[in-house]
């Protein structure tokens, strides 16, 4: 990785608009630039302006998402921004990805961004984006600074983005100045921009941001045609890392399971963003561990592999899929009736996924199956009403049955409890069924043969008008077309 130009403080940064070259702190590798570099510097550049931009697919949806949060606070000044890079280690950063919300309501996915909707005079609120534009050339930002456009790469300028995004464009640099600098309530997004909370400190007040950030997490709820068709392409995109992954369970075999981490992780960059989430590739007795993401252990013939994994889109769409699947492609008999059970548990799961149904009703209908199996093996004493009336099972089960899928793999997390989990669901809601049963290498309370094993399958299922719909029907689920589908593919 080349090393990048130590960044200037903010104090020695000319201010956009002042076409004083940047000074750069001198040090035993970067030299002070000379007046000659600098002005060798500044010309001789072509037009690079892009003039044939479309609006963004979802722009339409991002102006109607406006629009409704402009409804619930009228006169009020809202702030939602992206956040900013972060620090991995001394001058390297994470990957960045912008805050649900502001993607959400923008389309924008760059750092530093902050959408802002000004109160208008009818009530309503005038829509602004506060972005970085191109980086200066006049003052040498661009070839200077570590985040200058020769270092990380072209950036949209403020009129390409307005028409990308639909909305009117200004220099972010300037908006944390200007946002402290008005008057009248203001509400803020918090946790993804220190420097604007700092900003406008004194007049902020958690629960009026809380009553934001709740609302915009509602708001998610019900998925639009754009956000389904996302949705389904992330979906899509995940079946495929699972039939890569099937083809090479043999190399896995032979490393470990970050062999399958990195395949997954393939797919999911070669036609995605990246992933949604840590991909969970537990093989043996890990897969008894819900969010094992380590992945550094073996893969044996003869045990089974949970894989937990989905692609997230360019537009930040997640999937969220498990199949738990026999490493040499054959249950062995023990297996089977576990997962079998599981299979029949997800069934029943899928089955109350329904318009008008209780949000909860997907997590009772699969519980009671994996109870009265628990019972029938004889592994907790029943009745059966009794061990659901105690939560027994749940030494086995261990988690909710699902959760609303969306831009956050666990989407809509801050909406209230009587919207979600004691609400019900309509047409468009996106959730997850993903029951399971695990049973711990150490639990006494099992037969030895059953310690270590750990079956989980999970669905994308989307609520329609009349039911619901399997958005990743086209991986197999029953134990025997499991292993006719890895039969093929390893064939």
């Amino acid at each position: 990785m080349t090393e990048q130009p130590v960044p200037a403080q903010q104090s020695e940064t000319a201010p956009a608009g002042d076409h004083q070259p940047i000074k750069q702190r001198k040090n035993g590798l970067y030299p002070a630039v000379s007046d000659e570099l600098a002005a060798h510097m500044r010309g001789g550049w072509a037009d690079t302006e892009l003039r044939g931009l479309e609006p963004l697919p979802q722009a339409a949806e991002t102006a109607r998402r406006r629009a409704a949060l402009s409804r619930r606070f009228p006169g009020e000044r809202l702030v939602v921004p992206a956040g900013n890079l972060r620090t991995r280690s001394n001058d390297t950063e994470y990957p960045f990805r912008a805050g649900t919300e502001y993607a959400y309501l923008t389309g924008d996915q760059t750092e530093d961004g902050v959408l802002v909707l000004e109160p208008a005079a009818d009530g309503g609120h005038e829509a602004v984006l506060h972005v970085l534009p191109r980086s200066d050339r006049e003052n040498g930002e661009f070839w200077l600074d570590g985040q200058g456009e020769l270092w990380v790469g072209r950036r949209y300028s403020l009129s390409e983005n307005e028409r990308r995004l639909g909305l009117p464009c200004r220099d972010v640099r300037k908006a944390a100045g200007e946002l402290a600098e008005s008057a009248g309530p203001v509400r803020l997004v918090r946790g993804h921009d220190a420097g604007l909370e700092e900003a406008l400190a004194g007049r902020l007040d958690p629960a009026r941001d809380e009553e934001l950030r709740v609302f915009l997490s509602e708001l998610r709820l019900v998925k639009d045609a754009f956000e389904i068709g996302e949705l389904q392409k992330a979906v899509d995109s995940t079946v495929r890392g699972f039939e890569d992954v099937v083809k090479v369970l043999d190399r896995a075999e032979a490393t470990s399971e970050r062999y399958i981490e990195g395949t997954f992780f393939l797919r999911a960059r070669v036609e995605g963003n990246d992933v949604g989430y840590g991909s969970i590739c537990a093989a043996g007795p890990h897969a008894t561990t819900l969010h094992w993401v380590r992945n550094d252990g073996p893969v044996r013939s003869g045990e089974l592999l949970l894989l937990d994994a989905g692609v997230e889109t360019h537009t930040l769409y997640t999937a969220d899929v498990t199949r738990t699947l026999p490493v040499n492609g054959r249950f062995t008999d023990l297996q089977r009736k576990i997962y079998d059970a599981v299979y029949e548990a997800q069934e029943a799961g899928i089955a109350a996924v329904r318009p008008g149904a209780k949000y909860r009703d997907f997590h009772d209908a699969a519980q009671r199956v994996l109870a009265e199996r628990l019972v029938e093996w004889g592994l907790v004493e029943g009745p059966v009403e009794r061990v659901l009336e105690l939560g027994l099972q749940r030494r086995w089960t261990l988690h909710g049955t699902g959760h609303m899928l969306g831009m956050d793999v666990h989407d809509c997390a801050l909406a209230r409890t009587e919207t979600y989990v004691d609400g019900t669901l309509e047409p468009g809601m996106c959730l997850t069924v993903e029951p399971g049963l695990y049973f711990q290498a150490d639990d006494l309370t099992v037969p030895e043969e059953y310690r270590g094993i750990g079956v989980r399958i999970e669905d994308d299922i989307l609520v329609t008008e009349d039911g619901n719909r399997n958005l990743s029907a086209a991986l197999p689920r029953a134990s025997t077309e499991v292993e006719s589908w890895m039969a093929r593919l390893k064939g």
